[in-house]
């Protein structure tokens, strides 16, 4: 978020800094327009930025990394979102990392990624049964028995198009 605070001051001065130039040279200029110009290209360098980051983050995935579930929002501080929601987080499953249980062919192990605007990105297991049509998010003291049984977690079904039985795909 510092990132964007910094991108968006530079981009007002960029187009401010002009225009207060211009207005020395060319006094029939109003002197409001330096500052409503800075600020209209603060506002939207704002829309643009938050408009654009799903876009960019999911652009710069690899193939094996696939998207399963977004997160819209609408919000009455930026009411521009009631007419075109923005995509604010997202989560994303990671092939490269999954993992089979040696006993249990049907049983996984995925790595999930979940993005935030606000707040990064945070990794994740979850236990997938795919034989079963469950699925588990593993916390801190859950584990897979040599046996193939959850301990720690509670199995939730998963609806027969959730996209995390992604896991289940073969090849």
């Amino acid at each position: 978020m510092a990132i964007d605070l910094i991108a968006a001051l530079f981009v007002a001065a960029i187009t401010g800094v002009p225009v207060w130039l211009l207005r020395r040279w060319v006094p029939a200029i109003p002197s409001w327009v330096a500052p409503a110009s800075a600020g209209l290209a603060l506002i939207g360098y704002t829309v643009w930025s938050e408009y654009d980051w799903y876009p960019r983050m999911t652009g710069q995935l690899p193939p094996e990394i696939e998207l399963v579930a977004t997160l819209e929002q609408a919000s009455p501080f930026r009411p521009r979102t009631y007419l075109a929601k923005t995509t604010t987080s997202f989560v994303a499953l990671d092939h490269r990392k999954t993992l089979s249980h040696p006993q249990k062919a049907d049983l996984h192990i995925v790595t999930l990624y979940s993005f935030a605007r606000a707040g990064g990105m945070t990794e994740a297991a979850m236990a997938v049964d795919c034989a079963g049509g469950r699925q588990a998010l593993m916390i801190t003291d859950s584990k897979i028995t040599e046996a193939g049984d959850l301990t720690g977690a509670e199995w939730q079904p998963a609806s027969a198009n959730d996209r995390l039985q992604a896991a289940c795909r073969k090849g």
